[in-house]
């Protein structure tokens, strides 16, 4: 699940409208962060953003696939996991205005997920 320099500088470039962006390595891939937090995933060169009840329905609609990975280890092991995250859809690259409808839907989720986690704390 290895992510080119190449493809990091092309997510990278993709949400400038945004502000700035970070991207870590993790398990293999890449987590995209704004202000700390998590609203897109990279793997396998492939991108996806983050989903909840509010905005599920835009991916479902355009037929995006779901990122899903499968543990080698614990009590898990073998057993695919589906994740919030979606796969973009291939489209919103040659529209510059929906990728960032897209983009800010995913970091509303985003958000509104670490609410949620704060308020259990």
């Amino acid at each position: 699940m290895a992510v080119s320099s190449e493809y990091k500088a092309f997510v990278a470039e993709i949400f400038e409208p945004l502000g700035t962006v970070e991207i870590k390595h993790m398990f293999g891939g890449a987590g995209v962060y704004y202000h700390d937090v998590m609203f897109a995933l990279i793997a396998n060169e492939t991108l996806y953003l983050k989903a909840d009840g509010e905005n599920q329905e835009m991916f479902e609609a355009a037929g995006a696939d779901r990122f899903r990975f499968t543990p080698q280890s614990g009590k898990n092991a073998g057993k695919a996991i589906a994740m919030s995250y979606w796969e973009l859809p291939e489209e919103l690259l040659d529209d510059p205005e929906a990728l960032l409808d897209w983009s800010r839907a995913s970091l509303d989720a985003a958000f509104r997920a670490k609410a949620g986690k704060s308020r259990k704390a």
